[in-house]
């Protein structure tokens, strides 16, 4: 065989390559998910990466460190090393990790000229060769073996499972295993006593968003009567949500609802119906990489506990601290309504909703929307902590509690703690924890990595909402809104030709500020 036509097919076998990696699919739940080789019974956990997506999953990931492998697909060594590296990848990356969001395990094929730059910005000179340091770091990095000083560090003792596994321990101050199964995890222990790892409850509350929206399109639970309520909250999220990236995604949906979900819909036929659900799931309400199938702050230690009722829970509250004093019953009716429509839970539901009803005079501060939800939060793990004693249903490690606890907020408590067989609290301590809590301290990861901001997000809203946005108009209209849905319909019609006349484009792109 001529040389020419080897190096054809060696040119045609590297093209193959690039193409089936710059085109992997990099969805909601490819982010530390396993990945399905062709053998059926052989799972991949390290996630591959290439320049493509690189500098984009190690800037985005919640995981507060990195292992990248950098190899060769065709050298023996790494082959042989790579069952190794699946071992502790096991532990950390997957649906079905001991220990997710704490180390994020990746590995680059320098064998792909995709991926020829990247390799020699980390001075790639063995293989295969790993590094260790904080995922945002390795973005638009450079590595040199002459630095003194680098956030980056090549781990030069993990030519084994057990090795690799004890050096990251060494590092981190653990003692993982490669035996420790699901939920047998020491750091779960840690939300109790530190009240910093609410920052870490950030990445769940978009998973909680994302997971509620899941639910409502594959439940179909967008009707003539509960449209209204959806609308409400977007405006809601659009305005108030921690993360910038579902205020977009927010955003993004509610500029198009009307187009997707107009009022008349319900007239037409069941599939009509159907398609509008589909079309709704293609918006990613907090961005292609979420949902990302696990939880940080409100992981359980069993399969079945906290999870997605916790990330609701933290948005709500974190939703209540933020809105201003004339939004605050607008927030109220827009929580209470969306509880009822879309919570599929429906003891929950109904519970939620009762104490929602019993409230009779409007809310005019924000202070006074936050305590009643803090409130009503208590009342709930009341009930619970008495069912589930009973059952024996409770998280041995996540006991429900009354909140905050003293140890979190001394101030809180007066200095006679018990009155009435109850808490006498300082409501005034309270509401400064709550905006402290659920406020500055949730973001501050994002704030960290500066992807948080709002960056114009009210000049924005403006246009993009100019009728119906509570947020932005005048109390009165936020009222009419909340209270009348009975005008709803003309409010919509009037909204979508401003939308219509303002041109849609325009404003998503404008969106990238959010």
């Amino acid at each position: 065989m001529s040389r020419a036509l080897w190096l054809l097919i060696l040119s045609l076998f590297s093209l193959t390559f690039t193409l089936s990696a710059s085109s992997s699919s990099w969805g909601s739940r490819s982010i530390l998910r396993a990945v399905n080789t062709d053998n059926a019974d052989v799972h991949d956990y390290a996630v591959e990466l290439n320049a493509t997506n690189f500098d984009e999953v190690l800037r985005d990931t919640p995981a507060s460190f990195a292992v990248v492998e950098f190899f060769a697909h065709w050298c023996p060594a790494c082959r042989n090393y790579k069952p190794h590296y699946e071992k502790v990848a096991r532990l950390f990356n997957g649906p079905d990790a001991v220990h997710p969001g704490i180390i994020l395990m990746t590995r680059v094929d320098c064998a792909s000229k995709i991926n020829t730059k990247l390799c020699d910005n980390f001075s790639v000179g063995h293989y295969p060769m790993l590094f260790w340091g904080p995922p945002s770091k390795f973005a638009s990095a450079r590595w040199e073996p002459t630095q003194t000083k680098s956030d980056i560090r090549v781990i030069d003792d993990g030519r084994t499972a057990d090795r690799l596994l004890s050096w990251i321990n060494k590092q981190t101050g653990s003692s993982f295993a490669l035996d420790d199964q699901k939920f047998e995890n020491e750091h779960l222990s840690s939300n109790v006593s530190d009240p910093g790892q609410i920052a870490r409850a950030v990445y769940d509350v978009e998973e909680a968003t994302s997971t509620a929206f899941e639910i409502i399109l594959g439940h179909k639970m967008i009707k003539s009567n509960t449209r209204a309520s959806l609308v409400k909250f977007l405006q809601l999220l659009v305005a108030h949500h921690p993360s910038r990236r579902c205020r977009k995604g927010s955003a993004e949906v509610l500029v198009n609802f009307d187009d997707l979900c107009p009022l008349d819909m319900w007239s037409a036929d069941r599939q009509e119906d159907q398609d509008v659900q589909a079309a709704l799931g293609n918006f990613q309400i907090c961005g292609r990489d979420v949902p990302r199938g696990y939880w940080m702050f409100c992981r359980g230690s069993k399969n079945d506990t906290r999870g997605f009722s916790c990330g609701l829970w933290v948005l709500l509250h974190s939703l209540s601290v933020r809105v201003e004093d004339g939004e605050s019953n607008f927030a109220f009716t827009t929580i209470c309504d969306f509880v009822h429509n879309f919570f599929i839970c429906e003891e929950c539901r109904r519970h939620f909703y009762d104490m929602c009803s019993s409230v009779s005079t409007p809310f005019n501060t924000s202070r006074d929307f936050a305590l009643w939800l803090w409130s009503a939060h208590n009342k709930v793990n009341e009930r619970l902590i008495k069912e589930e004693a009973s059952l024996g249903t409770a998280d041995p490690k996540f006991p429900k509690m009354i909140w905050p606890l003293r140890q979190f907020c001394p101030s809180c408590y007066l200095s006679r703690s018990q009155k009435n067989d109850g808490i006498e609290w300082d409501q005034d301590e309270v509401f400064k924890f709550l905006k402290e809590y659920y406020g500055k301290t949730l973001v501050s990861l994002y704030k960290d990595k500066g992807i948080n901001g709002n960056d114009g997000t009210n000049r924005v809203l403006e246009d993009l909402v100019p009728s119906t946005n509570a947020i932005v108009v005048p109390l009165g209209a936020a009222l009419a809104v909340a209270v009348a849905s009975c005008a709803f319909g003309a409010l919509a019609c009037y909204w979508r030709s401003q939308q219509k006349s303002r041109k849609y484009f325009h404003h998503l792109r404008s969106l990238k500020n959010i």
